[in-house]
């Protein structure tokens, strides 16, 4: 492997471990907050820093569109271009270009694209995807892969998987091994366990440094995509990290954890945080909401957050419904540390062998609720 990945614990399917990179190391259980162009919505780097947040993630197919791979890497790379001294995690653009269904063509070769920013055509291969990632000094990239929209016929999500095997093979003869770098292989094939076993088989037999399962996040329930982690997981090899893609709330993370899965990314904490939403131990507070209005207590008692140290509810609610960037400010914050101290606490249950009594405490506490005010 060109990155380490040591386990250092096990509690069932749970796995606590320890990425190594040429940009550091991330504790696992880990979550990456999106910082999609370069930037974390509403938070100076330094500020990410201090949740806990040990990797974030950047996107190539928004990068490559402004201000360009080639302008990033003439300035120093990534890192140094947005001030983030530690582990970036790099999508393919896969994801974003498949979305633009109505803007793109596919072709065994790659995609065609028009951009939504100012129309231009691109062409976006997986070499290219590759060679745009290592311009920007990704530490983890990841192959460009077709990413199916929920409800695709099974026939068509087989003949997908298929080209995303092709264009996985193609991305691995393209990256340039490094120590300190690696590429991330993505698991596809909907909602079939045999499309899903297929594809980890082609992947692991390309030999990747770590195994992504997409194609989730993506419409189904919580149910469903559990039970495509529990056929799929199982088929991925213990030595390398997994990473769930595009997920998701907290109750998702935790479940995802105690079926073994390593690293999560997710745009939900810093969007939520945009437009007033705030994730608490007792599940998700809408301080849009009147009954806030009047109350001086802080958010959430206990979290270290800015947002929840020096502001009351009632001055939260104010910013929310002023549409002040303050309160975007304050709410992304506390919801990033939130997710960084959900990821503690599972690291910590894992190590003590607890998870099963921590995941029962916090679905507990989840259902039960915000505590009204007095």
């Amino acid at each position: 492997m060109s990155i380490g990945f040591d386990l250092l614990a096990t509690d069932g399917a749970a796995r606590r471990g320890r990425l190594r990179t040429a940009h550091g190391t991330a504790e696992t259980p880990a979550f990456m907050p999106v910082g999609t162009a370069g930037t974390v919505k509403a938070m100076y780097p330094e500020d990410v820093e201090e949740t806990g947040a040990e990797i974030v993630l950047g996107n190539t197919y928004h990068l490559m569109l402004r201000p360009g791979a080639e302008r990033v890497a003439r300035l120093g790379g990534l890192h140094d271009f947005m001030n983030w001294p530690k582990i970036i995690l790099t999508d393919s653009g896969g994801y974003q270009v498949m979305s633009l269904s109505d803007l793109r063509k596919l072709t065994e070769d790659g995609v065609t694209f028009r951009s939504h920013v100012d129309g231009s055509s691109h062409h976006l291969t997986p070499e290219r995807s590759v060679q745009i990632q290592h311009l920007l000094d990704s530490n983890i990239t990841m192959v460009l892969d077709e990413c199916p929209k929920f409800g695709t016929p099974k026939d068509e999500i087989a003949k997908s998987l298929k080209l995303t095997s092709r264009w996985a093979r193609r991305s691995r003869e393209a990256f340039l091994d490094r120590s300190g770098y690696g590429l991330f292989g993505i698991v596809q094939g909907g909602v079939h366990a045999d499309l899903r076993a297929e594809s980890a088989a082609d992947l692991i037999h390309i030999g990747f440094d770590g195994y992504a399962v997409g194609g989730l996040a993506v419409g189904e329930d919580q149910e469903t995509m559990l039970r495509v982690l529990d056929f799929t997981l199982p088929l991925l090899p213990v030595d390398r990290p997994h990473y769930l893609m595009g997920v998701g709330t907290p109750a998702d993370i935790v479940e995802s954890v105690r079926r073994g899965i390593d690293m999560f990314d997710c745009v939900m904490p810093t969007r939520s945080g945009r437009t007033g939403q705030a994730f608490t131990r007792r599940g998700p507070i809408n301080l849009r909401n009147a009954r806030h209005k009047d109350d001086p207590r802080p958010l959430e008692e206990g979290c270290g957050c800015p947002a929840c140290g020096n502001y009351s509810r009632a001055y939260l609610h104010h910013l929310v419904r002023s549409k002040e960037i303050l309160g975007a400010m304050l709410l992304t914050w506390h919801n990033l540390q939130h997710y960084q101290d959900l990821m503690r606490d599972l690291r910590a249950a894992i190590e003590t062998a607890s998870l099963d009594s921590f995941a029962a405490r916090f679905h507990a506490t989840q259902e039960r609720g915000d505590i009204a005010p007095v």
